[in-house]
């Protein structure tokens, strides 16, 4: 027999075992341990998952008799025996992992229920219905888990009864016609599966603790770990516990609450409570229930203990919760607790809110905020003054708002949200099985269902709206249709949704930016405390810049003179300097462009007043400023058929031809960047001095700015040290023209990995260094990005032989390692060296701390994700003082 312990009572678990008890198991424990009412149970270790699945989906040796040798002393407890026929214990059945997975992975309830404990639980509760209720409950639960019969095998069963009573709710069957409910039940398992329902309640065990080890590999379990990456290997645990009956009448009940509003981080309890129901009618969205306040007038002893034991356990665990809970004949039972999943605006309340309430440090609250979910906080809204076509109103389930063409399936959301359609999904209830399609979907839909449903919930996590409950929506999905009382709305029809209100709008409804709340101000400030990475933005104009200023950028890490090129009204210039066969019309074109580069350089400046501000010179192939070869060869054509002039015809062939001159082969690794500046100098040096007279004009109008020019794609020193002296000289000329002297600098972007390696020697001209990882990724993994990204990547990640994109999130040990050579070797030849990152993964949370780890001094990103930089930073700082590791989840 194996000495490994696989189980533990609920008396002989903590908080902090959470990897081994799973964080149902965990917490069921502590709130045992600190004296609350918890039906007595015991955990199955995750180890004992893991064990199951190493050995082929086979238990390991020992596991059972431990489980039984507790089970015995569950029933020493409870005073009930496990298939006893006068007096039955009946369990339920949970999983459990250390990270949540609200509804992932299977439950069972009510189980040791029989053809023969029905009559035991009937006569010791002296509720035959009730216990008739428990026992349907009980096959439907473990056919669909365990015997993977649909719930729509039983579901038709129940609202054939229904209408053929002329009742609405489950609760009303009578009992006579449950036991005519139960036959039809045990019928459908018969037919589906060719054996009779199992009436063992230690079979039935075994195979419930099989089904929840199995759920830990189901599609719907894989693809949330995906989504949240969260290791494949830490197991689920399974809770086995007395039940607690929340359907035994008007003075029982079932709910779920949060101690603060998971919505807005309202200090208030927030939850709903349903009559004479068991706890996967309001997680699942059977019914619709009512409010936690109504608790208050209903049951109002068992209201005031509740609130009492909702504040307990949030002082104890420091932090908002979500409680299951039950009442049995008027008695509370709590049967779970966990930090509670809350949209970024809530989480940014909470943690400011509890500073301020002296729960936790500055520090604690800074940690507590996912940087990358506050990025939600940063996207539109209805605009409040647009007039709105509401058709509806549901419940507020997820804020924001989203449009979108109506699907009523989630394969399809996923297929068209991959084409890049925006889709609502629109359902009667979510389930844990359509989350790929949630996904993909701007926002959800549904006609039933709380605001702790299964989509509330997950949407709330992805920071998708959602309006749940909606019952005025009725759904036919033979249809693709839904209808609101006359209003018909089809498949592929536009409808908007309000998360916030609960409203549904028919058609597209303008948005605006969102505000940002006092807490969300309060913590950037405390964030910017304790950062040493200083963060810039990625913009390239005006309104860019003064954006990035509003959302706390101190300076511009890189502006993309590119951009500026391919406006209408200098496109055509641009296109002729291309086309110019000579040095002397190339420039003549070129100082066309001046005035207008220079204007761009004045404006960018100027909203960057007193603040460092990073010029890339021209980097991409000359052939994107022209038309496309197949665009062209056709037009060609058709000038031809239709007779067009001469004159006409030619200019379009001298186009065409200087179209397949410029082609390259792999012109990301062609005559680009520096190379172009080397070829065509007279473009840097136009270049260069549209810059510098931009600052004489501000400095002649006492604008302090701070000009940053950077080469791009240096592979060598020599390349950066002749385009240096263009840059210098350029300087020097508009010096003497203007009598105007100013500082600025000369740099480069670090972008090839030979780049990286001679670092050391790059230095000695260089006066800072940015890496731009976009490119140092493609030239270091060998990978062109539109194509990786498109056809393979999503493989590998699928497979496990990338963890993340590495286009999204920083490759530490490729493109990381090369980067951490490049800064060790150019400050040793340039002490104090400046060196930021300009690429997209310089607003990503684990990219930002690794920038933070070698030292870099700033970040650069979009301006909308300057906020998530500046709280990653700050993360960044506070683990490595206090040696706090990055979250798993939670």
């Amino acid at each position: 027999m194996s000495s490994q312990k696989f189980v533990y009572l609920f008396e002989e678990g903590r908080a902090d075992m959470k990897r081994l008890l799973g964080g149902k198991g965990a917490n069921l424990a502590e709130m045992t341990r600190i004296g609350l009412p918890v039906p007595p149970g015991f955990t199955i270790t995750a180890e004992a998952c893991n064990e199951y699945n190493r050995l082929g989906r086979q238990f390991p040796e020992g596991m059972m008799d431990q489980v039984l040798e507790a089970l015995r002393g569950l029933e020493a407890k409870t005073g009930k025996g496990f298939g006893d026929a006068a007096n039955p214990l009946l369990v339920s059945v949970r999983s459990g992992a250390a990270v949540s997975m609200p509804g992932m992975m299977d439950t069972v309830l009510n189980l040791g229920l029989n053809d023969v404990t029905v009559a035991g639980l009937a006569a010791l509760t002296g509720d035959e219905r009730f216990a008739l209720d428990c026992y349907r409950r009980f096959i439907q639960m473990f056919s669909n888990v365990v015997l993977e019969i649909e719930h729509h095998a039983f579901d038709s069963v129940m609202e054939r009864y229904k209408r053929k009573l002329g009742l609405l709710f489950d609760y009303e069957i009578p009992a006579e016609s449950l036991r005519a409910v139960l036959d039809e039940y045990k019928a459908t398992v018969l037919q589906h599966t060719g054996r009779e329902f199992p009436q063992d309640p230690q079979e039935q065990l075994v195979l419930a603790i099989r089904a929840v080890f199995d759920s830990w590999n189901n599609q719907r379990a894989i693809v949330y770990r995906k989504i949240n990456k969260i290791p494949d290997d830490l197991g689920t645990a399974v809770n086995i516990q007395a039940m607690a009956f929340g359907n035994m009448g008007a003075d029982s009940g079932t709910g779920v609450a949060f101690t603060r509003n998971p919505s807005t981080g309202e200090h208030e309890l927030y939850g709903e409570f349903l009559v004479n129901a068991q706890g996967e009618d309001v997680v699942a969205g059977i019914r619709t229930p009512t409010p936690i306040s109504r608790l208050k007038e209903e049951l109002p002893q068992v209201y005031e203990q509740f609130t009492r034991t909702c504040k307990i356990l949030e002082d104890h665990y420091r932090d908002m919760q979500d409680i299951e809970f039950t009442v049995e004949r008027g008695k509370l039972y709590m049967l779970q607790t966990r930090t509670g999943k809350r949209t970024a605006a809530a989480a940014v309340k909470i943690a400011v809110d509890m500073v301020e309430e002296g729960i936790i440090s500055r520090e604690e609250a800074l940690l507590r905020v996912d940087a990358e979910q506050i990025n939600q906080l940063l996207h539109r809204q209805i605009d409040p003054s647009a007039k709105l076509d509401v058709i509806a109103t549901g419940l507020p389930a997820s804020p924001g708002a989203a449009s979108g063409k109506v699907v009523f399936d989630a394969d399809e959301a996923e297929k068209l949200g991959n084409e890049g359609e925006a889709v609502v999904l629109v359902r009667s209830e979510t389930t844990p099985d359509d989350i790929h399609g949630i996904v993909k979907a701007q926002g959800v839909l549904t006609s039933r269902g709380g605001m702790t449903s299964h989509a509330a919930v997950v949407a709330r996590g992805m920071g998708k709206p959602c309006v749940s409950g909606c019952e005025a929506i009725k759904i036919n999905y033979a249809a693709q249709e839904f209808t609101v009382g006359h209003l018909t709305v089809k498949k592929g029809e536009v409808i908007s949704i309000d998360g916030s209100t609960g409203a549904v709008m028919l058609g597209r409804v303008p948005m605006i930016d969102p505000v940002l709340s006092p807490e969300f101000e309060t913590l950037l400030r405390w964030a910017d405390e304790f950062r040493r990475l200083e963060v810039r933005a990625n913009a390239d104009t005006p309104e860019d810049a003064a954006k990035a200023r509003e959302f706390g950028a101190q300076g511009i890490g890189l502006c993309r003179t590119e951009h500026m090129f391919m406006a209408q009204d200098r496109l055509p210039i641009v296109q002729e300097m291309i086309l110019s066969d000579t040095e002397e019309a190339r420039r003549e074109a070129l100082a066309r462009l001046l005035p207008m580069q220079r204007g761009d350089f004045y404006g960018i400046l100027k909203a960057m007043e007193g603040l460092p501000c990073t010029i890339r010179l021209l980097d991409p192939p000359l052939h994107e400023f022209l038309p496309g070869a197949e665009e062209l060869a056709a037009e060609l054509a058709t000038m031809k058929a239709q007779g067009a002039p001469a004159s006409q015809v030619k200019e379009k062939e001298f186009l065409l031809r200087k179209v397949h001159a410029l082609h390259e082969f792999n012109p990301m690794l062609g005559h680009r960047g520096c190379r172009l500046g080397i070829t065509y100098p007279e473009i840097y040096r136009m270049q260069a001095r549209a810059i510098f007279e931009a600052v004489v004009e501000l400095k002649k109008e006492g604008v302090e700015v701070l000009p940053e020019v950077e080469i791009p794609l240096v592979m060598d020193v020599a390349e950066l040290a002749l385009m240096k002296q263009e840059v210098l000289q350029a300087y020097a000329e508009v010096l003497a023209e203007s009598g105007v002297e100013f500082e600025f600098a000369v740099g480069t972007m670090i972008e090839l990995p030979r780049a990286c390696v001679v670092a050391d020697e790059i230095a000695a001209e260089a006066e800072f260094f940015s890496f731009g990882t976009n490119d140092l990724t493609q030239t270091t993994l060998g990978f062109s990005r539109d194509d990786a990204e498109g056809k393979f990547i999503p493989v590998y990640l699928e497979k496990k032989l990338l963890k993340d994109n590495p286009f999204a999130v920083l490759d530490r040990k490729g493109v990381g390692a090369l980067m951490k050579m490049a800064v060790e070797r150019g400050r040793a030849t340039r002490p104090g060296l400046l060196i930021g990152i300009c690429g997209e993964h310089g607003g990503e949370p684990s990219s930002v701390e690794f920038c933070h780890q070698i030292g870099l001094q700033y970040v650069s990103c979009s301006p909308y994700r300057v906020p998530v930089a500046r709280l990653a930073a700050a993360q960044a700082a506070i683990r490595e003082k206090t040696a706090v590791p990055e979250q798993v989840g939670e």
